[in-house]
């Protein structure tokens, strides 16, 4: 961890031309439908400057609890995949109705660790990705809940988004949360600071975690994003992890978030 020196933008956020966001269930399910419209609109700011953006979006589950009239995620299987079959329907309808807006089409592409681990499988979904981009269509990239199953599930989408990261040659990823950065502890305890950047081999020891954006919908924590944001750094591509109501600043390149620091990409 390291105090970095202060700056009014992040010319590698402005200079990426190729950028994943990962948004969870707890930020635009529930009473929180609402930020789809924001998030919606700094994601069309960045399109409209010529930048190809990849969305990776939970809440399908969380979107279809209330059809279901399901008050808490479930914990069975085909109840989750009951709820994530018409809460996907739902989720990418809002997504579209508000894309509507800057006449950007959305692309759904859904998919299980399967697909990434079988090398036919994961030919064909970084295919049609660079297809959908080269058209100018947004790809909306979430894991398959109707069909995934406990054995073959990614765990949470964080690991998804830095997946699909490598997968695409991502330049950049930014992990959106509930949270505005990474403490050294969880920020609502006395003593917690926010860490701005982290180098690539820093393991950050001595960082206390808690939950980032769990909101009793999610399965994200700060310990999976940390995950994720390490895998993605090892494969080339920096992450900034920033809160879900700042991503107009973050994908602008105001200084925000926590950066961690890629590795030279080979």
């Amino acid at each position: 961890m390291t105090e970095v020196p202060p700056r009014t933008f992040r010319p590698a956020v402005l200079g990426a031309r190729r950028i994943v966001v990962k948004v969870g269930s707890s930020s635009i399910s529930g009473e929180n439908a609402g930020q789809i419209a924001p998030l919606v609109d700094a994601l069309a700011a960045a399109h409209a400057r010529g930048v190809e953006v990849i969305l990776v979006s939970s809440g399908a589950i969380a979107t279809g609890m209330p059809y279901l009239h399901v008050e808490s995620r479930p914990t069975d299987l085909a109840t989750q995949q009951a709820a994530a079959a018409v809460g996907q329907n739902v989720l990418i309808y809002r997504y579209q109705d508000s894309l509507d807006r800057f006449d950007i089409v959305a692309g759904q592409v859904l998919l299980t660790a399967g697909d990434l681990e079988n090398p036919t499988h994961r030919s064909n979904a970084q295919r049609a990705m660079e297809r959908l981009l080269g058209l100018r269509i947004l790809p909306i990239v979430n894991e398959n809940d109707t069909v995934a199953t406990h054995e073959i599930r990614f765990g949470d989408n964080d690991r998804l988004a830095a997946l699909v990261s490598e997968l695409i040659g991502a330049e950049l990823l930014v992990l959106l949360s509930d949270v505005d950065a990474l403490y050294t502890r969880p920020p609502h305890e006395p003593g917690a600071r926010r860490i701005p950047n982290v180098p690539f081999e820093d393991d950050l020891a001595g960082v206390e975690l808690g939950d980032i954006g769990s909101a009793g919908v999610g399965t994200g924590g700060a310990g999976t994003k940390i995950a994720a944001a390490k895998l993605a750094a090892a494969s080339g591509t920096p992450v900034l992890l920033a809160s879900t109501g700042n991503v107009a600043a973050a994908l602008s390149g105001e200084v925000t978030g926590t950066w961690f620091e890629a590795a030279e990409r080979r």
